[in-house]
């Protein structure tokens, strides 16, 4: 009787697939936002005048060159876009500075903020013919790029390993540098190989979603980010 009271009194060990399942969930939602990156920025090049909305590094090369003389390059547009993903990112940073790291519900709110804002831009691309040759093009990558910074500092404050959602050059250095030729076995299947994948697979999607209308990959985006941010914020921990 005694063995039996101590033995259902006792915590069964999680196994080591139990452990790695609320990661994986967390690493699955974070590469989804990778492809939503991947999607704006195929939006943002092809349909607002060269202007990348989450790739702030393609920004700065054709603002460099843009000013160094080169033609038919826009100078505003990236500008813009720059100045908006510092906004974006900087009131993220200010709004989960005081919360703890991983899922809280200042993470649900600027996410949902995010859906409006695309939400916006989706509408706009409606109503203004043609947004990508009107001035107001250059307001609606803004917007969009606003949001990729607040969701480039919700990566940092989650804290997935590898998975900025916005950057993957540093992803592709780690994969070639440590992934390949490290001191532990070399694998090149691994997350680092699943974020690159998943920016190359949002850019592709939005090339043919744009020959239907700009709105269609935005309303991808929305519709991604909305299911993370509902995922996320019931199954996170």
């Amino acid at each position: 009787m005694t063995s039996a009271v101590a033995s259902s009194g006792t915590k069964t060990a999680s196994t080591p697939q139990e452990n790695a399942s609320p990661e994986k969930f967390r690493l699955i939602l974070m590469m989804a936002l990778t492809l939503v990156t991947g999607v704006v920025d195929a939006v943002g090049y092809l349909g607002l005048d060269h202007i990348f909305t989450g790739n702030m590094t393609g920004n700065v090369v054709i603002l460099a060159m843009a000013l160094a003389g080169a033609a038919n390059l826009p100078t505003l547009g990236p500008l813009v876009a720059l100045g908006a993903f510092l906004l974006g990112a900087a009131v993220a940073g200010s709004t989960l500075q005081s919360s703890p790291k991983g899922w809280n519900r200042r993470v649900t709110l600027l996410l949902t903020a995010g859906c409006i804002a695309l939400t916006g831009t989706a509408a706009t691309s409606l109503i203004v013919e043609d947004v990508g040759r009107q001035s107001i093009g250059v307001i609606v990558a803004a917007v969009i790029a606003m949001h990729m910074g607040s969701q480039a500092l919700i990566a940092r404050h989650l804290g997935v390993r590898d998975m900025t959602t916005v950057v993957i050059t540093s992803t592709m250095t780690s994969l070639a540098g440590e992934s390949l030729v490290g001191k532990q076995r070399p694998r090149l299947l691994n997350r680092r190989l699943g974020a690159v994948l998943a920016m190359f697979a949002g850019a592709a999607i939005g090339v043919p979603l744009l020959q239907i209308h700009l709105s269609v990959p935005i309303g991808l985006g929305i519709a991604i980010t909305a299911a993370v941010t509902v995922l996320g914020s019931r199954r996170w921990h």
